[in-house]
């Protein structure tokens, strides 16, 4: 038996669809982690408050607390994830900003959002994309749900920096970046920023699209 092997595809299932007790400790490390790519995500999309916004993935929900803030009272946050585990426990944390109707989830995939056409300001996407099969599918629902003008953030690890972790080969699509970036513009999101989190080979990549009238 690879004990080794056994847990890296253990850990790389939990961070595809985080659940049960060890999930919700992955959620609590990923959220302090991936704080400053998430705050750079919300940063990108440039909203102001009263907006409605989505976070298509939101796992921990570190990026949920930044849209919430973002948006101010008025506005509105809708968050989808796989994980049943991680929309409850976003329930609960957020459990105010749900009864006041301020935050709407969703234990949903990003390959059919239940999200009305054209109702979205912005939205990001982090960390998701790896554990994306039809990727053009994906982006032209992100495109749906969009209004025309309305940004979309991606957010995702260096490829080849990721392709050396060790808990990657399980399950992870590691997309080469301008094959990422090709999608987003033939999906019709034309990149409007490129930016970058940290320096060097490790740096965490932040691309910033906009949809087309």
């Amino acid at each position: 038996m690879d004990v080794r092997r056994d847990l890296m595809r253990a850990v790389a299932g939990q961070l595809g669809k985080p659940h049960g007790i060890a999930g919700r400790a992955l959620a609590r490390v990923l959220n302090k982690t991936n704080l400053e790519p998430m705050r750079a995500a919300v940063d990108a999309l440039e909203v102001g408050a009263g907006s409605t916004v989505a976070d298509l993935g939101f796992g921990g929900g570190a990026g949920l607390a930044l849209l919430l803030e973002r948006v101010g009272p008025q506005g509105r946050v809708l968050g989808l994830d796989l994980s049943p585990d991680m929309v409850s426990a976003a329930g609960r944390r957020f459990r105010r900003d749900v009864a006041a109707g301020r935050l709407l989830l969703h234990a949903a995939g990003l390959e059919a959002m239940p999200i009305q056409t054209a109702s979205l300001d912005a939205a990001i996407t982090v960390n998701t994309i790896y554990f994306v099969t039809d990727l053009d599918g994906v982006l032209r629902e992100c495109v749906r749900v969009l209004k025309p003008g309305g940004r979309f953030v991606v957010g995702l690890g260096d490829p080849a920096a990721m392709s050396h972790m060790p808990f990657t080969p399980f399950g992870f699509k590691l997309r080469p970046l301008s094959e990422v970036q090709t999608a987003l513009v033939t999906a019709g999101l034309p990149a409007i920023d490129h930016r970058r989190v940290g320096t060097g080979q490790r740096a965490f990549h932040v691309l910033v699209t906009r949809r087309v009238a």
